[in-house]
């Protein structure tokens, strides 16, 4: 039979109606371990493992037992119950009962070396009701998995271990399991003198069982290998999943920052803009000193005849020299050196201002092209962003992975390829 378990019923801490508390002395107690201390010994070194893998705190497994006690796919713990006759031919207070007593315990012995994969932590032989039986609890667990824990509970994988490897719906891992238990329970009664009758049951032996098993082990085969790579795929598809969650993080990051430097670059384009424009208002106002100097060539490039004065009659040469044409001279020596100083002057800052109004409005420019890049790649990632998410809620996550993955592999594959071809040739 197999059980829901109570180890607390098991062990005697309380007593249900149907038991003798002036026989209980006579049960036996083969073991009984916590099972939470029993879940640390067996997989605390696979959940450390397994915690240094994750990129994000939340796929962290804090307490493997409670995640198996409140999930859905595995049971914390089995229980197989074995008797031996009935209350009528082996009852626990007569002589076939004790006989049944000692054939069960013979069996409980060696239960753990015989099935290495299910940790025995509670097994108790009862005496103390109408027909002896016995309770034994155990943890399915399997190593050397690729998905999730390397070490991890599995019920199927467990009994896979013993080689009980499941086909169709009637032959399953249990069922061959405890087909071969029973064959194993009924070797140790026939040499106690007593034989398995098996009323109303249409169970094969185990022969025709091992030779069904034979038939199908291609198909078997087959399948494990599929689950196997499935399972590794998976695995795959798993760490897959957590780079692009990193990858959208960091591209969520990116646009963030790329619109916090889109923000520096309007401010910049907007004091550039008013720099130019200050260097437009300085331009304009040099207009009239430029005007001025344009008046001052006039005048002074005009003919020497226009600009000279006339000598006076009678006037000696030295004299007209020493009056008239030095002091002119002059004059337009020290206008000259002015308007020059004056050109000089203008004519760097025109230039200065010139390159600055030149960068500025260059620089204004750039700064309009880069934000439209930056808007364009912002939305163009979004855009991608919001197509995975669709993909994902049209064909579901694991397709969806499964292609990325298939895609990352192929890439990879390209790259080696490459990489080959590139050091051959060194190598020639």
């Amino acid at each position: 039979m197999v059980g829901k378990g109570s180890v607390n019923h098991n062990s005697r801490k309380f007593h249900a109606a149907n038991t003798d508390p002036a026989r209980s002395h006579l049960n036996r107690e083969y073991i009984n371990e916590d099972i939470q201390t029993v879940y640390h010994e067996l997989f605390d070194e696979a959940v450390e493992r397994y915690n240094a893998k994750q990129t994000r705190q939340d796929r962290c497994i804090t307490d493997y037992y409670e995640k198996i006690r409140s999930g859905k796919q595995e049971k914390p713990f089995h229980e197989l119950i074995l008797q031996i006759g009935n209350k009528d031919d082996c009852g626990a207070a007569t002589p076939d009962g004790e006989k049944a007593a000692q054939i069960l315990d013979e069996y409980m012995r060696g239960f753990q070396e015989r099935n290495p994969t299910l940790r025995v932590f509670s097994a108790h032989l009862h005496m103390d009701e109408a027909t002896p039986h016995l309770h034994i609890d155990f943890v399915p667990y399997t190593t050397g998995s690729k998905r999730g824990l390397d070490t991890r509970v599995s019920l199927k994988q467990a009994l896979a271990a013993l080689g009980f490897k499941g086909g169709t719906r009637g032959m399953t891992e249990w069922n061959q399991w405890v087909g071969a238990e029973k064959h194993h329970l009924a070797a140790i009664m026939q040499e106690h003198g007593l034989e398995w009758v098996q009323k109303g049951t249409h169970e094969e032996h185990l022969s025709v069982l091992d030779f069904k098993k034979q038939e199908r082990a291609r198909e078997v085969e087959e399948l494990s290998q599929q689950t196997k790579q499935l399972e590794d795929r998976n695995h795959a598809l798993e760490d897959a999943n957590d780079y692009l969650a990193t990858q959208l993080s960091q591209t969520s990051q990116e646009v963030e920052a790329q619109r916090v430097e889109r923000n520096k670059a309007l401010k910049a384009a907007e004091e550039a803009k008013q720099q130019a424009e200050q260097y437009k208002a300085k331009l304009k106002k040099l207009a009239p000193d430029v005007k001025d100097l344009e008046g001052w060539a006039e005048k002074y490039t005009q003919e020497p005849e226009k600009v000279l004065p006339k000598a006076d009659l009678l006037e000696s040469a030295s004299a007209y020299r020493e009056k008239k044409a030095k002091s002119v001279v002059k004059k337009m020596g020290i206008v000259m050196r002015s308007l020059y100083a004056k050109l000089k002057d203008l004519t760097r800052k025109y230039d200065s201002l010139s390159d600055m109004y030149d960068r500025a409005v260059n620089e204004l420019e750039d700064l309009r092209d880069r934000f439209r890049r930056l808007r364009q790649e912002n939305d163009h990632l979004r855009g991608a962003e919001n197509d995975l998410r669709r993909i994902r809620a049209v064909l579901g996550d694991n397709m969806v992975d499964q292609a990325i993955s298939s895609a990352k592999d192929r890439e990879h594959l390209v790259i080696e390829q490459s990489r080959k071809r590139t050091q051959h040739h060194i190598s020639l």
